[in-house]
């Protein structure tokens, strides 16, 4: 018999077993790791109030901090956005669109020795600096670039 073959009808017949399993109730997720969401930071409208509410007080510029994203966003209701910390120990990247009417976008705390790596989309109303600031070794670091929108997302 094929050993790749046996391979995959022992990874079938356990994956079938286990959802059999939790189809019955015999097995139960627990409790889900996920941190705390901070409702006063992303319902804050000024930038200001945004470094305040998540313990920022005067972030470090850094070139550590990469952002790519477009330089013009034709479509402003989604704006992909990646953010790499080469800053050894991240703990947490948090993304401000400065002039929404909501300026967190995303915060994502990361775990011991995780990649300082995030990529999503963001909503965009109009031509803005986008800030990525970064949390390591209980300091603050900043970086930022100009995004041009062309058809805001953001409603109104």
């Amino acid at each position: 018999m094929n050993p790749l073959r046996r391979a995959i009808l022992k990874g079938t017949g356990a994956a079938g077993t286990l959802a059999v399993a939790a189809a019955a109730g015999l097995i139960r997720p627990k409790a889900v790791l996920a941190a705390e969401w901070n409702k006063a930071a992303f319902e804050a409208k000024k930038v200001e109030d945004v470094l305040k509410t998540i313990g920022v007080g005067a972030p470090i510029e850094s070139a550590d901090i990469v952002i790519k994203a477009p330089d013009i966003a034709e479509n402003g209701a989604v704006v992909p956005v990646e953010v790499t910390s080469k800053i050894a120990g991240t703990e947490r990247i948090a993304v401000i669109a400065e002039k929404n009417p909501f300026p967190l976008t995303g915060s994502f705390n990361l775990g011991n020795g995780a990649e300082g790596y995030v990529s999503f989309r963001i909503k965009m109303g109009q031509t803005s600096n986008v800030m990525a600031l970064v949390t390591a070794g209980g300091k603050h670091y900043v970086a930022s670039k100009e995004v041009k929108v062309t058809i805001g997302g953001c409603g109104g």
